[in-house]
Parts: structure tokens; sequence; C-alpha cells
């Protein structure tokens, strides 16, 4: 029987090497592109006939859209509209990543760190460039809460700036380890009733116990990927209001 790992192992499909530099189109790489086609299909016949009575798909389509537009409104402000594209973006990415994997023989994405990585430490650079471009120098006013009398702006200053630093990690690492520790255990319990097989009749009534319960987590799972996407939209809402206003 397979290790639990051995589902995140990235394997090349396409081998590229350019100036000894690997470009491989990966099983990463297939699911990322099968993510972007599916969110593309889908919208666009949504959007294609716009009835006065939407079909489901219309409803699902501009049900999403409220949801996240609902979100940049709360978290960001009137002024954040300008990051509606974004964040749907970051959502549908997220989102699809988590749930493609709950299929059979597909491949998570969003279990590696890198790609949970590389979304986190986008916002966090869009943040410190729009922001100083926004506000100029008058942005790392943020490291500073006003009312800090000045004998303890030399603790909190580097507190301040440690927390905004740490942004990106706990973005990235809270998304990738949710997916590890899921899809882990869904493994881990296939592997119970498989195991069971071995044991004859009895083990054949017996697996389909962790087989019940494999069901019953895999609907569970489902339910944590579009809570893990909305937790990374909703982060990364409120790190871009900084971008928009300051509270001094």
């Amino acid at each position: 029987m397979a290790s639990p790992t051995h589902q995140f192992e990235i394997k090349p499909l396409v081998d590229l090497q350019f100036s000894g530099i690997d470009l491989s189109f990966t099983n990463s790489s297939l699911w990322m592109a099968i993510a972007a086609l599916l969110s593309v299909v889908f919208f666009v016949s949504a959007t294609r006939k716009k009835a006065m009575v939407p079909s489901r798909v219309q409803a699902m389509s501009e049900l999403s859209y409220a949801f996240i537009a609902n979100m940049v409104r709360e978290n960001i402000g009137t002024h954040g509209r300008q990051y509606f594209p974004l964040i749907f973006t970051i959502f549908m990415v997220v989102f699809l990543g988590n749930a493609l994997g709950l299929i059979p023989y597909s491949f998570t994405y969003t279990s590696h760190i890198a790609v949970t990585a590389a979304l986190a430490v986008m916002v966090f650079l869009m943040v410190i460039v729009i922001g100083i471009f926004k506000h100029g120098m008058h942005f790392f006013s943020l490291f500073l809460p006003p009312g800090v009398p000045l004998w303890l702006m030399p603790l909190v200053i580097p507190i301040e700036i440690l927390s905004f630093c740490i942004r990106p990690v706990t973005l990235s690492v809270r998304l990738f380890a949710n997916m590890i520790a899921g899809h882990i255990l869904l493994k881990v319990i296939a592997g119970f009733s498989v195991g069971m097989i071995s044991m004859g009749a009895a083990g054949y009534a017996l697996g389909i116990l962790p087989m019940l319960f494999n069901v019953i987590l895999i609907g569970f799972e489902f339910l944590i990927a579009f809570l893990q996407a909305y937790v990374f939209a909703i982060l990364s809402c409120i790190y871009l209001k900084d971008t928009v206003e300051l509270e001094h």
C-alpha cells in the first residue's frame, strides 16, 4: 500500500529543461490548468444568457459574485472595489485547488507550501508597493499605533514590524498544513479498509466501517476546502485594507 504522503509527490508529465532550469509541466501544473479551465468555462457559460429568471448555473455564479463582493465591501470598504478581481481570483484558485484534490487520483496543488507561499507573498508585496505608492512614507506610520507613549516606541515598533512581516508565513502555512493533514487522514483511514480485506470474510465486514467514516470525512473536507479559501481571501482583504486607509 502506498505511503500516505505519496499523493503529494510532484511528478513531471512533460520534461522541459532550459539553461539548467527545470520548466517541466507537472501534475501540479496540470491540475492548476484544469482549475483555471473549469472556472473560465463555468463563468462564461453562466453569463452567456443573462435571463431574468436565472438558471442554476447563473444563480451560482451570481451568488459567488455577491459573496466575494460583500466580503470586500465589509472588510476593505467601498474604496476596496478595485481589489475585487484579485480577491475573487484568489478565492477561486484556493477553493478549486482544495476541492479538486478530493477527486480520486487528482493532485492538491494547495498542499504545497510553494503554491500557498507564492499567493501569500504576492498579497504581502502588493500591500507594501501599493501602500507606499498611495501614502508615501506615511505608510510606515502603520507600525506605530496611535496613542503609544514615546518611551514605548522602541518596543512597540519592532513588534508591529514583526507581526506585519509574519503575515505571509501564517497565511501560507495555515492553508497548506490543513490540506496535508486532511488528505493524510483520508489516506490512512482508507488504508484501514484495504488492510482489513486480507482478513477474509470478517475483514470485508469490518472494512465497511472505516469506508463509511471516510465518506463522512470527505464531506467534512469539502467544507474545510471552502472555509480555508474563505479564510485566505478574507485575510487578504484585511491586509489590503492597509493600502486604502491608515488609522492616523
